[in-house]
């Protein structure tokens, strides 16, 4: 059954309002508007459940743009439904300080859901997001009803050629997430041609293989809403499956360059534009043109979202009512607070003596029972990273109360889907491996730091010190890498007192994203003491007076700057030495605390890290000493690794003495 007039008119708004952005900014992507915009109004008015009015609605359904570069499709449906974007912000799109960035940005505009743009991470996004709703669901009203939001991603062919899309299929399907609904535009063209010269797939096999409802849509359907609408209500009815719904389209839908490369990364060209509206009948003037009857029938929604979320608080207050420590327990998650009082453990000399990966362990299962909102797992690796919640249950298909998820050795997805948990809300996302395989990680702890998402990225393994896995398994720029990346706060702690530390930082509501730094071998505990972590470095051992020399180290470094320390004492060298668990804590003080634990009187300094040196000069300047790896690692136990690369209180003391007669001169 053909469109109803109505129908068109709208679709058609939501169109040219991408084209004429695109065409205004000249930069931008107008091909998946023009040819999904009829699947995007579908979703939208006929099933979305959102409030324009409060956009962090909790039982809101979620909706991803995986193909972030169509980002005006977002847009425009956000101004049309009354999200507060202005016809202004649209014809600013991609300017300085628009409000309608190149890509969505979550923090950055009311109603994106999750920062996208590099292919394949919104499906991820959404994976993480389906595995946040059904927990709550199952932990806080097992009856289904409360918190019953669906998640929806509409994907492009990149999405789906990138790596990542692999595992979030697979791990959905594992999971049974009947409350995932991915729709894939199947344009068939990318960036640099038509896909046949890459990418021939058999999409609904594949879906179907790792086990997901699945139904196509063929061209003659890709702008019919009813079919369209059709096939996400059943969708809805499948429970026991995700879904993916495959819908034929034409890039460029309308356009001359329709089907055509063209369309997707580059303005149509002022001509084509006005061929194109043409083709659709469109008013050639003025631009960024929406009919009355069509932006009425839109803002409806502004009191359409006010009345269901009203309704479901209704529901919300009955359900309060009735169980009042689940309710105060989610309402005090929700609404951004720890618990008043934590269960955390204590080290001392008699049990501190461990691996820092122990110590981290033995935390989180302190406060596991306190702190429901833990919730997190590894890349099959929790045996190694101690991250197990011991008495929590596993997150598996209909056990969703499990607080273990089994993410298996898909460390992509994992960092994704955590991102999408916590941009969820209701938990707090927890996510482990080894140290080098952040870079598996990487693009998606990027975007959790572009997107302040609180997650807890821990890694173990930290050093060339995890011995006979060799140089495959030997951390040596990760550490480098992650400091450079703006907005995520690395720790690498120094025994089991700083981890403690590091683990009452890392709970705090609103702290954005972490990077936890665990060793594999036991460390020795360096006593108690105020182990300042939250300044991000402190004066651990120190001298009488002003100090000759400063000795700088982190994690497992610390306790062998100690060990050298005595021995320069011993030679007349006064040393300080200062554990400076993160770079970006200590940063953050004031002027007063960095001089006083780093005087600039001080010139005589060594750092001591068994890492890429990059980066440390900034802490032991121009006149001092880095000491750490700007090598691969080797295979071999760990004494003789730090032999053999000087890794000893010896070698260090002596390093550090040369240094001083030299400095001192």
């Amino acid at each position: 059954m053909p469109n109803t007039r109505d129908d068109d008119l709208r679709i058609n708004a939501i169109r040219f309002l991408a084209v004429d952005a695109v065409q205004k900014a000249n930069s931008g992507h107008p091909g998946m508007p023009l040819g999904a915009a009829a699947m995007i109004y579908a979703l939208w008015t006929r099933h979305l459940r959102f409030n324009p009015q409060d956009p962090a609605w909790f039982n809101r359904d979620r909706f991803v743009l995986s193909s972030g570069h169509a980002s005006m499709l977002l847009y425009a449906m956000l101004y049309l439904t009354g999200y507060g974007l202005t016809l202004d912000d649209l014809k600013h799109f991609r300017q300085l300080g628009s409000k309608t960035p190149g890509h969505p940005e979550s923090l950055h505009t009311p109603g994106v859901e999750a920062t996208t743009g590099p292919l394949g991470q919104g499906i991820a996004n959404a994976l993480g997001m389906a595995i946040a709703q059904a927990h709550v669901a199952a932990t806080y009203d097992p009856t289904g009803v409360l918190f019953d939001h669906f998640t929806f991603a509409l994907c492009s062919d990149g999405d789906l050629m990138e790596g990542i899309s692999q595992e979030t299929i697979s791990l959905a399907g594992h999971l049974k997430l009947g409350k995932l609904i991915v729709l894939y535009d199947d344009n068939r063209v990318s960036l640099a041609g038509p896909t046949d010269v890459t990418f021939t797939d058999e999409h609904d096999a594949r879906f179907d293989a790792c086990g997901w409802h699945v139904q196509s849509l063929d061209i003659s359907h890709a702008n019919d809403v009813d079919v369209i609408d059709e096939a996400i209500a059943t969708a809805k009815t499948v429970t026991d499956r995700p879904s993916f719904i495959r819908v034929r389209t034409h890039i460029g839908y309308g356009s001359p360059r329709q089907d055509q490369y063209l369309a997707h990364g580059e303005p149509l060209g002022a001509d084509n534009v006005r061929r194109t509206k043409e083709f659709f009948g469109w008013p050639l003037e003025p631009d960024f043109y929406v009919p009355d009857d069509v932006l009425t029938f839109f803002r409806a929604f502004v009191e359409k979202g006010a009345n269901l979320q009203a309704q479901w608080g209704a529901n919300y207050s009955a359900w309060e009512s009735r169980h009042g420590a689940a309710a105060a327990q989610l309402r005090r998650i929700l609404s951004g607070e720890l618990p008043a009082d934590l269960p955390w453990p204590s080290f001392t000399a008699e049990n501190g003596a461990m691996a820092t990966r122990d110590a981290g362990g033995t935390v989180m299962n302190a406060i596991a029972a306190a702190l429901p909102e833990l919730v997190g797992g590894s890349a099959d690796l929790d045996p190694s990273t101690k991250t197990y919640l011991k008495g929590h249950g596993d997150f598996q298909a209909y056990a969703y109360t499990g607080r273990n998820v089994h993410f298996g050795v898909r460390e992509h997805v994992m960092a994704a889907a955590a991102n999408g948990m916590a941009q969820h809300g209701g938990v707090l996302p927890f996510t482990a491996t080894f140290f080098n395989f952040v870079d598996y990680m990487k693009p998606a702890v990027r975007l959790a730091a572009l997107s302040n998402a609180h997650v807890a990225f821990i890694f173990t393994h930290d050093s060339v010190f995890l011995g006979e896995d060799g140089p495959t398994h030997e951390p040596i720029e990760q550490l480098a890498t992650l400091r450079a990346t703006p907005n995520i706060t690395v720790v690498r702690p120094a025994d089991s007192l700083e981890t403690l530390e590091a683990w009452k930082l890392m709970v705090q509501p609103g702290s954005g994203p972490w990077a936890l730094v665990l060793t594999r071998q036991t460390v020795p505990f360096l006593g108690e003491r105020c182990a300042d972590v939250g300044r991000g470095a402190y004066i651990i051992a120190d001298t009488a007076g002003t100090p000759d020399l400063i000795a700088i180290a982190t994690g497992s470094e610390v306790a062998l700057a100690i060990g050298a320390k005595r021995l320069l004492d011993a030679q007349g060298i006064a040393t300080r030495v200062v554990s400076m668990p993160s770079w970006e804590l200590f940063d953050r003080q004031p002027d007063e605390y960095r001089e006083r634990v780093l005087p600039q009187a001080v010139t005589a300094r060594i750092s001591i890290e068994a890492a890429a040196t990059l980066g440390w000069e900034r802490y032991v300047g121009s006149r001092g000493v880095t000491y750490g790896i700007d090598r691969f690692g080797l295979s071999a136990p760990a004494a003789a690794i730090a032999g053999t690369l000087g890794f000893t209180p010896e070698h260090i003391a002596a390093v550090a003495a040369g240094h001083f007669a030299i400095a001192t001169r």
